[in-house]
This record gives structure tokens, sequence and C-alpha cells, in this order.
């Protein structure tokens, strides 16, 4: 059994690797009953500020887990900042003993810092780590991918950076442009319902807003921009193996608000 959370596809080319029908966690934490029995259980996602997303952790706190092999695999995209240590600290938090963890190089896909069509030119041998993690976990075999002191110092730095940020300052990070059409496909692919149309056109609302970019990624055009200086505005970013259709089925939020109108 693999959880997974995606926005941009990497976390879910991952978790199609290991198993043919992995479960979105955007839609699993809605689950009435989160108990959830398997030989093997894992769960994919990318990092954030070094950490496992909000959604993700929501996700695990509300769980319980009854297996033999519990793994976590991390996506990343530039500096993982001791990821694995930071999930390992939170999971066995919860009363959950990992015997895996892994962190993996792919697309970094944070726009402030990276052009995408320059991160798509570089070859971070994604199916060679895939490779070796799959015959870890077929074997079952128990590692914590190990953290440096460097690894930590860039985690400090990132938190104290973070410090100085003005609390309110995600309520500003989008603006939708007149290049809106209404097609409602951020609204699909927002793993917290943070999208509605009016008058043909998007609107944001950043409460709740996990900053996982999915909406500005795949909007077909690259009408969501951010408020901060982008590394390159006109580059978006799909893993070239997932599609738009495979992200809107794992976040999209509006079957989940019909059902709760029920």
């Amino acid at each position: 059994m693999v959880f997974y959370f995606t926005a941009t596809g990497n976390s879910l080319y991952v978790a199609k690797q290991l198993e043919p029908r992995p479960v979105s966690i955007a839609q699993a934490v809605h689950d009435n009953e989160k108990v959830y029995r398997a030989e093997r259980i894992g769960i994919v996602c990318p990092v954030f500020g070094h950490e496992m997303p909000e959604l993700v952790k929501e996700f695990l706190k509300a769980s319980r887990f009854e297996t033999e092999y519990f793994y976590i695999l991390l996506t990343y995209g530039c500096l993982h900042g001791g990821a694995s240590e930071l999930a390992e600290k939170f999971v066995r938090a919860q009363g959950i003993q990992p015997a895996y963890i892994n962190v993996i190089l792919m697309v970094d896909n944070f726009l402030p810092a990276f052009d995408m069509d320059e991160e798509r030119m570089i070859d971070k041998q994604v199916d060679v780590q895939l490779g070796r993690i799959k015959k870890d976990i077929a074997e079952k075999i128990h590692f914590i991918s190990p953290v440096t002191e460097k690894d930590r110092a860039i985690h400090q730095a990132y938190l104290d950076f973070a410090a100085k940020t003005p609390p309110d300052a995600l309520s500003h990070m989008y603006q939708i442009t007149d290049e809106c059409i209404g097609c409602g496909i951020c609204q699909k692919v927002c793993p917290k319902g943070c999208f509605h149309l009016e008058g043909q056109k998007s609107i944001w609302k950043p409460a709740g807003c996990i900053s996982c970019m999915a909406c500005i990624h795949a909007c077909p055009m690259a009408a969501i921009h951010l408020t901060m200086p982008e590394k390159n505005p006109k580059a978006r970013y799909r893993n070239e193996n997932v599609s738009i259709c495979e992200i809107i089925d794992a976040n999209n939020q509006m079957n989940q608000e019909m059902n709760r109108r029920k």
C-alpha cells in the first residue's frame, strides 16, 4: 500500500513505480476510518522547506498504520536540508516506527529559485535512484538516509529566513491575471480547495493554502503569477510521465465538497 501527495507529478511518478494504484493523500485525508493494514505501507511526498507538507502531516497524525514495514520516500529538487531526519522525528512523535526513509533528487519546481526550462535539462538519474530504492523496499531493508551537519545548517538557515518573513506573506502569494479563461483547472488541482470561479474568472482564497504551487504550474494560460520575482515566468512544469488528469484525480476537492453538502 502506497500513499502519495503530488503537486506537479514527481511524487506520483515515484509512487506508481512502487504500486500500480497508489492512494492520494489529498483524498485519503477525508476517510472516515483511517486504519490501514498491509505488509508494506509507504508514504511518498515532496518536501517543502525540507519537511513533509502540512497536508501529509495532517494525514499521518490522524491515521493508524498496521504494518511490519513502514517507509517514507521524500522527493526534493536541490537541497534536502536533512529531510529524512526531520521526517523520522515527526513520525516517531506520532507513534510510527519507520523502517526506511530515503530521499530522491528530482526536478525542483520552486519557481522563485529555479528556471523550469533549465531544470528539465539536468539529468538527475531519477530511474537509477528508483531502481536502488525499489530493490531496498522489496528486500525490506532497514535504512534512514544519513544527515550531515551541513544539511542541518541549511535547514536552520531556512528557519531563520522564514522567521523574518511577514506572517501574512502567503496571503499575497498569487495573483490571477486577465489571461484567466475560467477553465477551472486550478480549482481541480488544488488539494486544499483554495480556488473557485466567479463570473468565469478564478478567485484564490489563501486560507488553507499549503504553497504547493500545483495551481500555478497547471494553469494552461499561465494566468497565475507569483507576487515575488520568478526565475522564468514563462516556464512551468509537470512530470512528463504524469498527465494533468492524474493530478486532477489526485487532488480535486470538488467531489469532497459535494459530499459534505449532502
